[in-house]
């Protein structure tokens, strides 16, 4: 709970001079009752009544006054909700070492068919974006609330030559800044989520792309993909299919991301179902001045009702 019109609150003080009035009338009139010498002319002038009747309609009437003065100062309650231009880039590695079969299929397949089942779990308000790279980086598709379009140009990657990570993620920051409008002086919430198997041997180093990924407030998780031990044919040549876990690491820490090892079609949808969740809201005060207003009618009709009842007038 936070109040955003804390001025207001020295109203309360006065509540507080009702409150030091009203018992020293209390007293006053305490001080009158003991003048009496005749006790039972005293009784059938004002009849006995348990002592905390007389009190609680002021009781009720003073706290009624209290939660009203509390709604002039625009009583707020921390809530979730969903980020209207909130982003997301999908950045693939498509390069030769992807067709290692130690993650069946293939590891490229099963990226695809996880990366879609992740975007299928996104609220309709995200805007995802697709970045394929292999010895360059190219932006498949801008990111856009047409989800289907993005599924279906994941499903048409093909595997090509070389890995630059680097490029990968300064293609997935120029997306970024070309969202609307607006996004150079207000970008949106983003977050990239970089899957790869293998090392930078093209482009800009990794080094670079992380810091500039940082200084534009964009978090990248990287996600190791595969098991690591895999040997593929090239052009006749079997070469290791290694995956350069370092560098994945520190790029996603350099970033303020998360670095995940998936080497499993189930693993990977759990890492997306994470990130996803994590950009998607944001805390706004919303303001509960309505409630406090009925609960201080509430307590102000409570506060006649006993009064009537008790001494046939409002208090």
């Amino acid at each position: 709970m936070t109040f955003l019109a804390l001025a207001q609150l020295w109203w309360l003080l006065a509540v507080a001079a009702l409150l030091v009035a009203y018992l020293l009338v209390q007293r006053r009139r305490a001080a009158y009752a003991l003048r009496f010498s005749n006790l039972s002319l005293l009784e059938r002038v004002a009849p006995r009544v348990p002592a905390w009747r007389r009190h609680v309609p002021a009781a009720l009437f003073l706290l009624a006054i209290t939660v009203l003065v509390l709604s002039l100062a625009r009583p707020a309650m921390d809530v979730q909700v969903p980020r209207e231009r909130a982003t997301i880039l999908v950045a693939i590695d498509v390069s030769p070492s992807m067709a290692a079969t130690d993650v069946a299929p293939d590891r490229l397949t099963s990226a695809k068919e996880s990366a879609q089942g992740f975007i299928e779990t996104l609220p309709p308000r995200f805007n995802v974006g697709l970045v394929a790279f292999s010895s360059v980086a190219t932006v498949v598709s801008s990111p856009t609330q047409d989800h289907q379009a993005v599924a279906d140009s994941i499903a048409n990657l093909t595997i090509s030559s070389g890995t630059a990570i680097g490029e990968g993620v300064f293609a997935s920051l120029q997306a970024i800044r070309s969202f609307d409008e607006d996004a150079t002086t207000d970008p949106p919430p983003a977050a990239i989520v970089l899957l790869s198997d293998g090392e930078n041997t093209s482009g800009r180093p990794v080094f670079a792309a992380a810091d500039e990924a940082r200084e534009a407030g964009v978090p990248v998780s990287t996600i190791a993909f595969g098991t690591g031990v895999s040997i593929i044919e090239i052009e006749g040549h079997y070469v290791p299919a290694n995956i350069d876990k370092e560098t994945l690491e520190e790029l996603a820490a350099t970033t303020g991301g998360r670095f995940y090892e998936a080497e499993s079609t189930g693993e990977l949808k759990d890492v997306y179902s994470d990130i996803g969740s994590s950009l998607g809201t944001e805390t706004v005060h919303e303001e509960v001045v309505v409630q406090f207003v009925a609960a201080a009618l509430v307590l102000a009709a409570a506060a006649a009702a006993f009064s009537l009842a008790w001494s046939q007038r409002l208090p």
